[in-house]
């Protein structure tokens, strides 16, 4: 990947120069060679002396962007180095959006100060966005863009562009609204190639998509993926615009949802601290709890084997089987599951299709299921592992564990979906862990069938 910009300063060369002095040339390198995301990456490191030091040396937007890209740790240390004034001015650089997702990670102490360094005006919208709910729409949304009136011309238009496009997230879209209301929206490309003498009334598109403050985040995150949106915006339950979500928004809400999904997925509760900044005692409760469950639910296998216990010793062979089968089983279901999984997150799926997926699956369970048992089938013959009674018995009980399996796998995020629960949730610890219970019990059925021990 090619950057405009090289990125030729490293966190040694940044420490050297402030070692030596050199701030004019340190303030050149900075503004010529850094992005502020990956000023912000590089500054993890720094002591406060130095970040502080560094942070005076930024222009004042690029200073408010490197602080909206740090960690909430960094950010907390700088904030304590930082006089009010300094302050005042990244308060009111920063996006609000930006600014409320500060705010949400601060400690209250830090909270307090930050909010008496800022406008009234701004501290007014912060207060507001705080009180939307959790991972609703309003909470991620920015309260500035730009307003048009219908009777309005185009000339106008642009001109009001010009005078307060410079404060606001996005110019590209701008929306049209009447006694607050939103009625349409028109692009600023159509502003561009349109004549001056017209009306907004007689451009603006008013078949438009937009969202409730109460809306998922993540559903308007798909909504602005899905139609290839710069933003999409947000009215209350009176349809008065209230905000805009844009699509840098989106990206980080779809990226908080997938990191969710795939934290509970693999069985450890979402953390939103990354993970060199997490302690091992926060590691070990996020973890701890599914372990604990998946430990205690394996005493049900060990009980179904321990009653089959006349069986294997009869014929001790048939235990070094069972590994393979469980494992076969878990992938199985694992697999199912993370399909309809990421269905699920990207809207490709829904539960009223939970038949044609299960007709899918058990399909795709047949055709799996004849190839995995035919070769295992070879293989145990081949290998002097047991005869042609063993081997059937196997490829019976891989066949029926494939398409319960994927049954189950498929089936248990659609109904966790359907009651409201996190699809993920029924991903691979527990999906492999009811497989597992399902596997031991048909293969001591299929063995009491085929050699009629008990």
């Amino acid at each position: 990947m090619e950057y405009s910009k090289e990125r030729k300063l490293t966190e040694e060369r940044i420490l050297e120069m402030l070692e030596a002095r050199q701030y004019k040339e340190l303030k050149e390198e900075l503004e010529d060679n850094m992005y502020p995301v990956d000023l912000a990456e590089l500054l993890e490191d720094f002591n406060q002396k130095q970040l502080v030091m560094v942070f005076r040396l930024l222009a004042k937007e690029e200073a408010a962007e490197t602080f909206a890209y740090m960690e909430s740790d960094l950010r907390e240390l700088l904030i304590d180095g930082l006089t009010d004034s300094e302050l005042e001015e990244v308060m009111e650089e920063m996006y609000l959006d930006d600014t409320v997702d500060v705010l949400e990670e601060m400690p209250a102490n830090v909270v307090d100060r930050l909010l008496m360094v800022t406008e009234e005006e701004k501290r007014r919208q912060i207060n507001q966005l705080l009180q939307y709910p959790e991972d609703s729409a309003g909470s991620v949304m920015n309260v500035d863009y730009i307003a048009l009136r219908k009777e309005m011309t185009v000339a106008e238009s642009i001109l009001k562009i010009r005078q307060v496009g410079l404060n606001k997230e996005t110019i590209y879209t701008c929306y049209v609204t009447e006694k607050r209301k939103l009625i349409g929206v028109v692009d600023v490309k159509e502003l561009l190639t349109t004549s001056e003498s017209k009306k907004i009334e007689e451009i603006m598109e008013t078949n438009m998509l937009y969202a409730q403050t109460t809306d998922d985040q993540e559903k308007v995150a798909l909504t602005i993926n899905k139609y290839g949106l710069i933003a999409l915006p947000i009215v209350d339950h009176e349809r008065c615009m209230v905000g805009i979500v844009t699509v840098d928004d989106a990206m980080e809400v779809l990226q908080e949802e997938t990191t969710e999904d795939i934290s509970i997925m693999a069985g450890v509760s979402p953390n939103e601290d990354s993970y060199f900044g997490t302690s091992v005692v926060t590691h070990v409760k996020n973890r701890l709890p599914w372990l604990l469950f998946l430990m205690l639910s394996a005493t049900i296998t060990q009980m179904i084997m321990n009653h089959y216990e006349t069986a294997l010793a009869v014929m001790p062979q048939l235990a070094g089987f069972i590994p393979m089968l469980m494992g076969t089983g878990g992938n199985c279901g694992s697999q199912s599951s993370t399909l309809v999984i990421r269905g699920l997150a990207v809207g490709e799926i829904e539960f009223k299709d939970i038949l044609k997926v299960i007709f899918k699956e058990i399909r795709v369970a047949v055709l799996i299921s004849l190839v995995l048992s035919v070769v295992n089938g070879a293989r145990i013959l081949l290998m002097g592992q047991g005869d042609v009674m063993i081997a059937l018995t196997i490829g019976l009980t891989m066949a029926c564990t494939i398409v319960l399996a994927k049954t189950v796998g498929c089936t248990l995020p659609l109904l966790a979906k359907k009651v409201g629960l996190d699809p993920a949730i029924m991903a691979t610890p527990l999906i492999s862990t009811l497989v597992d219970i399902g596997t031991v019990t048909v293969y001591f059925s299929v063995i009491q069938l085929f050699f009629k021990i008990a």
